[in-house]
C-alpha cells in the first residue's frame, strides 16, 4: 500500500468539510495514544507552553523520585523511560527554547538524584548525550537566552 505525501493529504483535507475533519481527528486520536496526547496538547496546552514545561518537569521529578535505586539495571531502565517521555513532549512542543529547558531539567535531576555514573557507563553516556543535545540546541538561540539557560545547568563535578 502506498503512503501518501503530506501535500496530497493537505489538499484532501482542504477539500473536506468540518464534520468529516472532526470525525477524522477523533478516529486518529483513538488509533494511537501518542496521537491522542498530541491532539490534547494542541487543543488545551499549546497556548501556555511555560505551564506545560512546568508540568513536564514535575512529572520528570516524580519519575526520578520513584526510581528503584537497588540495582544499576533498574536505574538505567528507568532513566531511559524518563528520556523517552521527555523526548515525546519535546517533539510535541517543537520549540528550541523549550527543548533546552526540559533537557537541562532532566540533566539537573540526574545530578540531584545522585545517579551512580561511576557504576554505569550507560548512564554516563546518556548524561553526556543530553549535554551535547543541549549545546546544539543552545547554539540556535539568542545569546542572552543561551547565557540564562547555561546558568541553570548544573555540571557533574566528580567523575
Amino acid at each position: 500500500m502506498k503512503a501518501y505525501t503530506i501535500n496530497e493529504i493537505k489538499t484532501e483535507l482542504e477539500q473536506s468539510n468540518t464534520k468529516k475533519l472532526f470525525s477524522l481527528c477523533l478516529k486518529l486520536a483513538k488509533f494511537k495514544k501518542e496521537n491522542k496526547e498530541l491532539l490534547a496538547f494542541l487543543l488545551f496546552e499549546s497556548g501556555d507552553v511555560s505551564a506545560y514545561i512546568e508540568k513536564i518537569n514535575a512529572e520528570t521529578r516524580e519519575y526520578f523520585s520513584d526510581i528503584n535505586n537497588s540495582n544499576a539495571y533498574y536505574i538505567k531502565k528507568s532513566v531511559r523511560k524518563i528520556l523517552r517521555h521527555i523526548n515525546k513532549h519535546i517533539k510535541f512542543i517543537a520549540l528550541k527554547q523549550a527543548e533546552a529547558e526540559i533537557r537541562i531539567y532532566f540533566c539537573n535531576c540526574m545530578i540531584d538524584y545522585s545517579m551512580p555514573f561511576h557504576k554505569s557507563r550507560q548512564l554516563l553516556k546518556i548524561y553526556e548525550s543530553q549535554l551535547n543535545k543541549i549545546e546544539v540546541t543552545l547554539l540556535n538561540l539568542h545569546p542572552d537566552l543561551q547565557y540564562d539557560l547555561r546558568k541553570q545547568l548544573k555540571v557533574r563535578t566528580s567523575k
